[in-house]
């Protein structure tokens, strides 16, 4: 086998020659991806940081709620939060993705480009947190603004510091999870920090951006009239860029996740929202101005 130490771009590798070549397309969620099996760890970490490959859980054609038309909607794995609610912690653990190649995620989205543009639609990152793979996804979206493909980003927005100036330039839509309007809220559901939400956000703002604000309201945990209150003046910050707001009530349908996994679910017995608390928080939005979902 070749020397693996020369790895360096996506459109050469060692395992192009290889007898094993054949056998790296990646079933299931990941069909049709050429995976880098045979890296060592230093190649995939090295690989990693240049953006030549990402890890990825899963991805989709849909044309559901991860922005406008149909999209093609890719789940990266890694996640720096732990939300109460999260539906997908499968996809916490970057080692648990599968290493796909630059190319190869570039190459599926020019396949789809002409349904994206007929449908005005396009790609979507989304995980786990797609902002721990910074170099990957703003590559993938530098070739697709060439396409002349609408990119969206799906972000907690709380690695705002992975992401330069250059690399929201090419993100037209971002997926905002603001998911608390208080530090001791956030902290409670997620376990990290409100802040840097806040100031992506205003970055995306400032660079013209549009967003789609996404909160979870759970009963007893976000569901606060402070708490809603707090969310609607963090988002009056983000002035003009914000064209909606979707209040998502929360569900039991990543429970079984959470089981399979065998990590302890905090919210086991909680139930949704009832359609007078969605009412009451929806108005709320509303009397700051904002258009709900």
């Amino acid at each position: 086998m070749p020397d693996t130490t020369q790895f360096r771009t996506t459109t050469r590798h060692m395992l192009k020659e290889s007898k094993t070549y054949a056998s790296q397309t990646l079933m299931g969620g990941l069909s049709g991806f050429e995976s880098p099996i045979g890296l060592d760890r230093h190649d995939r970490i090295d690989a990693l940081k240049t953006g030549d490959i990402g890890f990825v859980h899963s991805w989709d054609i849909n044309t559901s709620v991860d922005g406008p038309g149909t999209r093609m909607t890719v789940f990266m794995s890694g996640c720096p939060l732990r939300c109460q609610y999260c539906q997908n912690p499968d996809t916490w653990k970057m080692r648990d993705g599968q290493p796909v190649y630059l190319d190869a995620m570039i190459k599926k989205v020019d396949r789809y480009k002409d349904l994206f543009k007929a449908t005005h639609g396009g790609i979507t990152f989304s995980g786990g947190e797609s902002m721990m793979q910074p170099a990957f996804v703003s590559r993938v979206f530098r070739a697709a603004k060439e396409m002349g493909v609408h990119t969206c980003l799906d972000t907690s927005g709380f690695l705002n510091r992975n992401y330069t100036d250059e690399m929201i330039d090419d993100i037209d839509l971002c997926l905002l999870d603001v998911k608390s309007g208080d530090e001791e809220t956030y902290h409670k559901v997620t376990g990290g920090l409100l802040q840097p939400t806040i100031d992506f956000g205003q970055r995306l703002a400032k660079a013209g951006k549009k967003i789609w604000v996404r909160f979870v309201l759970v009963p007893g945990l976000t569901s606060s009239e402070e708490n809603v209150e707090n969310v609607a003046r963090i988002c009056e910050t983000f002035g003009d860029a914000v064209e909606h707001i979707d209040v998502l009530g929360f569900h039991q349908l990543g429970r079984p996740k959470w089981h399979e996994l065998r990590i302890p679910y905090p919210l086991e017995d909680q139930k949704g929202p009832s359609a007078a608390m969605k009412q009451r928080v929806t108005e709320q939005f509303e009397s700051h101005g904002f258009v709900v979902y």
